[in-house]
Parts: C-alpha cells; sequence; structure tokens
C-alpha cells in the first residue's frame, strides 16, 4: 500500500484493541447495546481505513494503469475497482 501507512496501521491497531475489548464484553455478557456500539465504532474505523486504502489505489495502481496500461489493463482495472463497489454496496 502506497498511502499512509503510519495512519492505516495506527487505526488498524485501534480497531484491533476494539475487538479485544468487544470479545472480553461478550464474554462477561455486558450489555446488548453497549456491545452494539462498540462494534458499530469498530466498523466505522474499518470503513475509515478501507476508504483510504482504496483512495490510495486509486491515486497509485489505477491511475498508472490508466495512464499508461494497455487497453486490457485499464478495462482489468475498472473491473476490480467496481467489483469492490459492490461489495460496498451490499
Amino acid at each position: 500500500m502506497k498511502g499512509d501507512r503510519e495512519s492505516a496501521a495506527k487505526l488498524l491497531k485501534t480497531a484491533r484493541g476494539q475487538i479485544d475489548g468487544i470479545i472480553k464484553m461478550v464474554e462477561e455478557d455486558r450489555y446488548c447495546v453497549d456491545v452494539s456500539n462498540q462494534i458499530l465504532a469498530a466498523i466505522s474505523i474499518l470503513r475509515k481505513v478501507n476508504a483510504g486504502v482504496l483512495r490510495a489505489h486509486l491515486d497509485s495502481c489505477v491511475t498508472d494503469t490508466l495512464l499508461s496500461g494497455s487497453e486490457a489493463e485499464r478495462r482489468a482495472k475498472i473491473e476490480e475497482m467496481m467489483a469492490i463497489i459492490e461489495k460496498n454496496a451490499r
């Protein structure tokens, strides 16, 4: 990943810590809404990191291919991004 690796790693470590906390909450049979709120917080961080990863991919790999790749390579990059967009739409 050519993007901001430090920021992404820091956020992922935060999400990992939240998930460890969620596991502990479940094991302790904590209040469901509190558990759900923590799950949503972890999801939010993961979405933010994913957006950064995809932005870095667009700014580097996709841009390079669109500027200098063959027609087949350009089409493959577009299809690759469309597959990700479709997964996120579910």
